[in-house]
């Protein structure tokens, strides 16, 4: 799933400061120009994510999201007067 979160950050030209795959959800910290809206990027993240994962892994359909990878729902917020280490630290001491 790492992998391809990277390739989709990537191609959309994309900074990941921060990711850990936990195994049922994901934190992921990114760097995105201000004209493009939270929305599009969960939407560009999760969607593609999930369609490329489900190809190799289509035993992890989940029924309860229309058999698609993700819940529809997500939370989002800016880094505003925290760090961007802070939050670094945060997301990759998540297995600790």
């Amino acid at each position: 799933m790492e992998s391809i979160l990277y390739s989709i950050a990537e191609r959309k030209h994309w900074e990941i400061l921060a990711v850990e795959v936990m195994p049922d959800h994901v934190h992921l910290f990114v760097s995105v120009p201000p004209a493009v809206a939270p929305s599009e990027v969960v939407k560009a993240f999760k969607g593609q994510s999930g369609r490329l994962f489900l190809m190799n892994h289509p035993e992890f359909t989940d029924p309860r999201y229309d058999n698609s990878l993700w819940a529809p729902s997500y939370f989002v917020a800016s880094a505003g007067d925290v760090s961007s280490e802070t939050i670094k630290a945060y997301i990759e001491g998540q297995y600790d």
